[in-house]
This record gives C-alpha cells, structure tokens and sequence, in this order.
C-alpha cells in the first residue's frame, strides 16, 4: 500500500492565513497523510526564517478521514522570506514533501520551498491607484497639440537641440515609420527622429483618456534629453523644450486632476546622458561637467576608472554614464527633483531600471515622494517575480513595506500571452497568477500595474497574433513585419479576451498607448510608432471603454475580493465580489465551442475562497443572455464561442450598466 500526503498552499485548510504574513503574526500549517502507515508517520516541519534551520514538531490529529500534522509558526520580528518544506518518516523512509506554490509531492530528496513572504504591517498603498486604470503614453508619438504662445509647434521647438549641434529628423507626416537604420554617412542607429507630439497634445487628449475611464497617465521620460525616448537625460530640472515648459507640464496636472486622473512620471536615476548638465561630455552646457574637470561639483556622481574618457556606463553605452547613487550630493539633487515637479502636481513616479538601484536609494525616494504627498505612488521597473529577485548583494527588497509601492506586472503579461497563443494552458496560468498573489503581501499586489504592453516589449496584438519573439527576426525584417489577415484576425479575438481578463483582476489595468486603437508592431522603435487618430479599431476601442466604465461603476471589480479557476486547459475564470455582488469573467483560448457549468466551489484557492457571494442569477454584459443558477447544482449553464469571452454580471438592477450596454 503506498503513502500519499496533500498539502496546498492556497487551500485556507492547509495554510492560514493564506499568502504573506505581517511581521510577528502567526500562521497554520497542515499537511495530510493516509495509505501505508499514515497513522504511525513522523513529521516535521522544515523552516528556513532569520537565516537558520528550524525543525518543528507537529500537532497530529484525525480529521475523520485522514491523518493530519498541524504546525504553528509565527512570522519574524523583521520582513524577510520565510521557506518551507515537510519531512516526513514512515514504513522506514524518509520522504519529503514541497513545491513553489499549490499543491506538492512526495519526493525522496529535499523538494523545492514553499515561500512566505513577511512584511511590514503599516506597508499600505494609495486605493487610488489600486482601484484605477493606467494610461502609458511616449509623448513624442501620442498626439501633436496647437501652437504655444510664441505661434510654435513641437516640430519647431527642434531648434533648441539643433542649436545645440545635436542631430534632428523631423517627421513632417504623422503617419510615417519611424527611422530605425543609421543615418547616411554614419555608423549606428540613433533616435533623433520626431513626430512632434507633446505635452499640449496629450493635454488636449484628456477628454478621450476620460471615456477610457483612466485615473493615472504614466509619461515615459520628459525631461530635457539628446533623443526622442529622453532616457539619457540632459537635465532633470527642465522640461524638454520639444514637448513644451514647466508651465505647460502644470496644466497637464491641473486639467488632468479635474478629470479625476494624477501624473506620474518616469524617474531615470541609474544613469544620465553623456551630453548633459552633469557629465557635459560636448560642451554644450555652461556648466562645469564631470567629464571636463575633477574639480566639477557633479565629479563624484560618476565613477571614471581612468579620467576622463574610461567611465562605467549603463550596459556598455559610452553616452549613459552610470551615476554613483550613493553619493550623498546626488541623492540631495535628486529629493530636489522630486520637490520641483510636486510643485507642479507631479507626485507619483515609475523607476527605471529599479533592480540596479541600491536598496537604501529607493528608500530614501520613499520617504521623500511620501512626505510631498502620502498618495503619491512609487513604482518600480522589475521584470521578474518582485518577491524573491536577487542581485549581487542577495534578496532585493521591493515587497516588505519600506521600498516600493509596487512594480510593473511583466510576470502578468507573459502568463496571459503564454496562455492565449498555446505555450502554457489554464491551469498553468492559475499557477502563475495564484503563485504571485500568494507571495507579494496583499498592499503590493493590489498595486501592481497590470500590463499587456510596454515600450519595452512588442504590440500586444502582434504577440497574440502570434509574432515570432524577440531576436528571431532582423531589424529590417521586424520593420516590414505585419501578421497577416487571418492570424490578426484571431490575435483581435485574443485580446479581447485578455483585456477581459486584465481588467478583471484586483489591480490597475494599464493600457499602452495605442493598444486599445490595434496598433501593432515588434520591439524598439517598432513598437513605438504614432497614435492612429482616426483609423482606430472602433470594436476593439469599444470593448475598452466599456471596461474601463465598467471597472469605474463596479466596486466588485476595484476593490472587491477575488478568487480564480481553471475549468480545463483551454477555460479559465476570474471570480470577483463585494457585498453589492459579483462579477465573473471566462475566456476561451480554444478555436471550438465550451459548455460548462460555473458554481461558486470552484473556486477554492485563494484568501478569498469560500467568503465571496455567488448570485442567483448572471447577465452576460456583451451579449445581454441571462444566466440563472440551478438551484439543484448551485451552478449556472453556459456557452462559451470559440476565442469568446464573457462578463456576467451577478444582480442585475434596471438602469443599470448591464442594460445600457
């Protein structure tokens, strides 16, 4: 008779409270046993907490059924991951049993570790940006605004750059595509190419991004900078004269916040432009740079191994001279840098690069960004799982409470594309999906900005119509790539569903600029083309504004509980509630029909399992069927179309959103 043992992470039974811990709260742990010899098994708990081994006793008891091992730990006094496994004894074998989230198994070697993640109990972040919908906009390629007051437009603003001896290319048409070549007679590719959108452009947007229903425009850099993505900064202090001044920036804020939206701006503190106030590498700035003199104030922002023309630079570019983020004068500027902007109603911030700043530089934004305005948010560019990255010092830090608000949600974007164009199935993005809420302590999972795409990746709809990935094309070949009917066609019914998808889920849906108009395109810079104005996809631009109106009027979906199922390996679901009721959304990655029935158990992972209302009856928001539930099953019947999607809405009141739409 062979011995068989279940524990899940996710399951309340096995482990509660579920996901991460405050600092010092207590936590159950059960593991059960049954088959050979369960009744007489020894088991022990394998921690790993304060930097040591931990082997703890368990409590064992019969359920009716089976044996269980019940443990109680208590989280540290300091944030930190927790790790665990199970030891296990029996019929004279040692056994263990462990995974990286859900459900284990039985292995004869040390299994991989089950985390806590541990934090700090006062960390909270602003129910605004939880509750909201992110606009990411590149302003040179979003929209051209009228002329400022001196009668001048973006495109004639270059001459301050040109003044400057810096290379220009002025794209007189909106339409056109974007350089990507070296220009005749030189040797590399350079962004020095403008379409001219700017600050007034995105200002005069405001009322489109309104009926987007956003409540935050992320700008890619805007300071003064010698290219068009402005990652190498010039100076800090200054608005690039091409999108407009300081004034212009203010009633953006102004107009924005009448509108119910807040800015946030991207903060490039790893690393400035070689031709800059600081470095001065050209002479284009009066002032005394680092790279012209030892004697400069800015010197020892920057590290030369051999003055002055071997310096460290950001991965090996000669114009990003990396800066020294621990020197005391720099971190002096830059709290000015946050103090300027705030003034002009700019408080909240995305950090670039955020896992090559040092820990105790984020900190320090932290709590400066916090005292100018305990709502503003700080964001960090991180790819992978926020929780347990390393780096060359070990763990970073983001998710205990003392760093930042929250990160980019890369991890979410690669679980949804990997599901709709087949790499991994619904079960698989369950795991992906419940693994990350299970380990990011709830403040900072509510807070992660949910992306489909970025200026750093490829068009969303180019990846779900199925784009080959990144390095298996040639630059010229990326520029005449375009998906061809047929497979745009179903990338079209994939996004869809993904947006449905994004905007269900208990943190801020981001939109790309462009995305929600079809744009599409593969990597840098053919994925950061001009805005279509007024050849958008109509349907598509429909579907998001009848989320993001959605998402605005339904608390369930901003703030409510939530949970998640898997019904098979095409299906997958996302449950959310609140006491005014409920809302379900199910897609289908699968060409053919699906017929299924939805009950509430289904949904049994999760923190919030078991303790969501389930309605009686569902109305389906983007076809208007009615769905009751079978008071016999406690489920509701429904069909699911091939690449389809549906919204049910659960209490359904006349006038309500549900029957406008």
């Amino acid at each position: 008779m062979e011995l068989f043992a279940y524990h899940n992470s996710r399951e309340k039974y096995c482990r509660l409270p579920q996901g991460a811990l405050c600092c010092r709260e207590k936590a159950v742990l059960r593991i059960k046993l049954w088959g050979a010899d369960a009744h007489n098994a020894s088991v022990k708990a394998r921690l790993w907490v304060d930097n040591r081994e931990a082997l703890i006793e368990s409590r064992r008891f019969n359920d009716g059924f089976d044996t269980v091992h019940e443990f109680e730990i208590e989280a540290p006094e300091q944030p930190q991951l927790i790790w665990y496994y199970f030891i296990i004894d029996a019929c004279g074998e040692r056994l263990f049993y462990g995974a990286r989230t859900g459900v284990g198994k039985l292995t004869d070697t040390p299994p991989e570790d089950y985390q806590i993640t541990v934090y700090d109990g006062a960390f909270e972040t602003p129910a605004w940006f939880r509750r909201g919908t992110v606009y990411q906009i590149f302003p040179d390629r979003f929209h051209r605004g009228g002329k400022d007051g001196k009668g001048k437009t973006a495109l004639d603003r270059l001459e301050y750059h040109e003044n400057m001896g810096r290379r220009v290319v002025r794209h007189e048409n909106w339409d056109e595509a974007s350089l990507y070549k070296p220009l005749k007679g030189e040797k590399h590719y350079s962004p020095c190419d403008y379409f001219g959108g700017d600050l007034r452009g995105i200002r005069e947007k405001l009322p489109y991004l309104a009926r987007l229903g956003i409540s935050c425009i992320y700008l890619n850099p805007i300071f003064e900078a010698a290219s068009n993505h402005r990652y190498n900064t010039s100076d800090y202090m200054s608005v690039d004269p091409v999108l407009g001044d300081e004034r212009e920036l203010k009633k953006l804020c102004v107009e924005a916040k009448k509108l119910g939206m807040r800015i946030m701006l991207d903060g490039v503190f790893s690393h400035t432009g070689d031709d800059s106030v600081y470095f001065n590498k050209y002479g284009n700035y009066d002032s005394v740079g680092a790279y012209s003199s030892k004697n400069s104030p800015y010197y020892e922002w920057y590290h030369f191994d051999r003055f002055p023309n071997k310096y460290r630079c950001w991965w090996g570019f000669k114009t990003l001279p990396e800066v020294v983020e621990d020197n005391p004068s720099y971190r002096e500027f830059v709290c000015k840098v946050l103090e300027k902007w705030a003034k002009c109603g700019a408080t909240s911030w995305r950090l670039d690069v955020a896992d090559e700043l040092p820990e105790s530089f984020i900190e320090m934004l932290r709590k400066k960004l916090k005292r100018l305005d305990g709502e503003g948010v700080l964001l960090g560019e991180v790819w992978e799982d926020a929780s347990n990255k390393l780096w060359e010092k070990g763990l970073r830090r983001y998710v205990y409470g003392q760093e930042l608000d929250s990160v980019m949600n890369y991890p979410f974007r690669d679980a949804l594309v990997d599901f709709f164009v087949g790499r991994i199935d619904a079960y698989e993005l369950n795991e992906a999906l419940s693994g990350q809420r299970e380990r990011y302590p709830e403040p900072f999972y509510r807070a992660c900005m949910n992306i489909l795409g970025s200026h750093d990746s490829e068009r969303i709809l180019s990846a779900l119509s199925g784009a080959p990935g990144r390095g298996e094309l040639s630059r010229d070949q990326q520029a005449k790539y375009t998906p061809d009917e047929e497979a745009l066609c179903i990338g079209r019914k994939r996004l869809m569903s993904a947006v449905a998808l994004q905007y269900a889920m208990p943190q801020p849906p981001c939109i790309y600029y462009g995305d929600e108009a079809g744009m599409v395109g593969l990597f840098d810079p053919f994925n950061r083309e001009t805005f279509p104005w007024g050849r958008e996809d109509a349907e598509l631009l429909e579907r998001y504004r009848l989320l993001g109106k959605l998402r605005s009027v339904k608390s369930a979906l901003n703030s409510g509980k939530t949970a998640f199922a898997a019904f098979s390996q095409d299906v997958f679901a996302v449950l959310r509630a609140d006491e005014g009721g409920s809302v379900i959304v199910l897609v289908n990655r699968s060409c053919d029909n699906k017929t299924l029935s939805v009950r509430e158990c289904d949904f049994y992972e999760g923190p919030d399992a078991g303790d969501m209302p389930f309605a009686d009856k569902y109305v389906d928001l983007l076809c208007g069927k009615l769905h009751r539930k079978n008071p016999e099953t406690g489920g509701i019947v429904l069909k699911l179309d091939g690449f389809g999607a549906c919204i049910l809405l659960g209490g359904a009141k006349r006038g309500s959103i549900e029957e406008k739409h």
